[in-house]
């Protein structure tokens, strides 16, 4: 088998973020951002400026490498269109806050302080529009939980 037709195999299997990327020794480039706002249930507010993850290149790579991530950043990997989203910690050194976000903007499920460089994989259990990066604990310390709705267009109006 051609290692283009195992990628696209992998792909289909597992989802893009789930892939090694190619000889990957340090982090992407900050990817371009957009302000996205988190509504909790209570009303309250959490604006955030996240990088957006769209190609499968930036989605294979997402916050590999990076020892940080800002409290008010994050990245959002847009799939497009409602599938499953599985996700691993390959290569990350920072804990982080997984949301998956269905494609009306509800948080589906969140995987909150995943653990760094692990190869288990993390998945949204149901179909979901995007997965949402944060620093770990950002949605403990916020009282973010499923159900609350997160503003961004790709998600409508």
């Amino acid at each position: 088998m051609t290692s283009r037709l195992t990628r696209r195999l992998l792909v289909a299997l597992l989802g893009t973020a789930a892939l090694p990327a190619r000889a990957q020794t340090g982090p992407q480039p900050e990817l371009p951002k957009e302000r996205l706002v988190i509504v909790t249930r209570d009303g309250r507010r959490h604006a955030f400026d996240v990088e957006m993850a769209l190609t499968p290149e930036q989605q294979a790579v997402g916050l590999m490498f990076r020892p940080t991530v800002p409290a008010d950043g994050g990245m959002l990997f847009d799939w497009g269109s409602p599938r499953e989203s599985t996700m691993w910690m390959r290569n990350t050194i920072a804990s982080l806050d997984m949301l998956f976000i269905t494609v009306d903007g509800r948080i589906h499920r969140i995987a909150e302080r995943t653990v760094p460089y692990s190869l288990a994989t993390i998945a949204s259990n149901g179909p979901v529009r995007a997965t949402l990066e944060l620093a770990a604990g950002t949605a403990e310390r916020l009282d973010i939980r499923s159900g609350d709705r997160v503003l961004h267009p790709i998600f409508g109006p």
